[in-house]
């Protein structure tokens, strides 16, 4: 069971394309300007099976997915599940926004379980003093996009390149 905010379909603010926005509530980060504090409290949430959640992922077949927040990582197991049977039922392109760095998470087993299944990691805590609103899917200078696969088979951070696509 995954306690979760919001279910938002078809947004095009939280990664490349549409995409099925899975807000998970908690967050033990706290940062000073996040812009969605109300995502905190694990308690706000509602409680929901991954059945219930991979239902509502499954039925839109052109939409990817993102795990927002509050912080997934807060709900590592519950959360590695979901990416789990995603990948199994359809092999969406998943990404998910953390406070934590992608160091940090890798040297939390309960957390790292979770980087198998993630496609791109939004990493890093939201510092107000690197607001940056030209960004792409990201708040603050400091939060990097990493190819999550790419740097599990390094052994090393490689950073996200987005495909570019120029038409004549």
């Amino acid at each position: 069971m995954l306690s979760i905010l919001d279910i938002l379909e078809d947004t095009t603010a939280d990664g490349p394309g549409f995409r099925t926005a899975i807000y998970a509530a908690g967050c033990p980060n706290g940062c000073p300007g996040c812009h969605n504090p109300d995502s905190w409290d694990i308690n706000r949430g509602h409680w929901m099976s991954t059945d219930e959640i991979l239902k509502t992922v499954l039925a839109d077949t052109f939409a990817d997915v993102t795990f927002s927040g509050g912080d997934p990582m807060f709900q590592p197991e519950g959360f590695a599940e979901l990416a789990s049977a995603i990948k199994r039922e359809s092999g969406k392109n998943i990404w998910c926004y953390t406070g934590y760095t992608f160091e940090k998470v890798r040297q939390n087993p309960r957390q790292a379980k979770l980087l198998e299944y993630i496609d791109v990691l939004v990493d890093g805590k939201f510092r107000k003093d690197l607001k940056d609103d030209d960004l792409y899917f990201r708040g603050s200078s400091n939060q990097r996009l990493i190819d999550v696969q790419a740097s599990l088979r390094k052994n090393e951070v490689v950073m996200y390149q987005p495909k570019v696509s120029i038409d004549n």
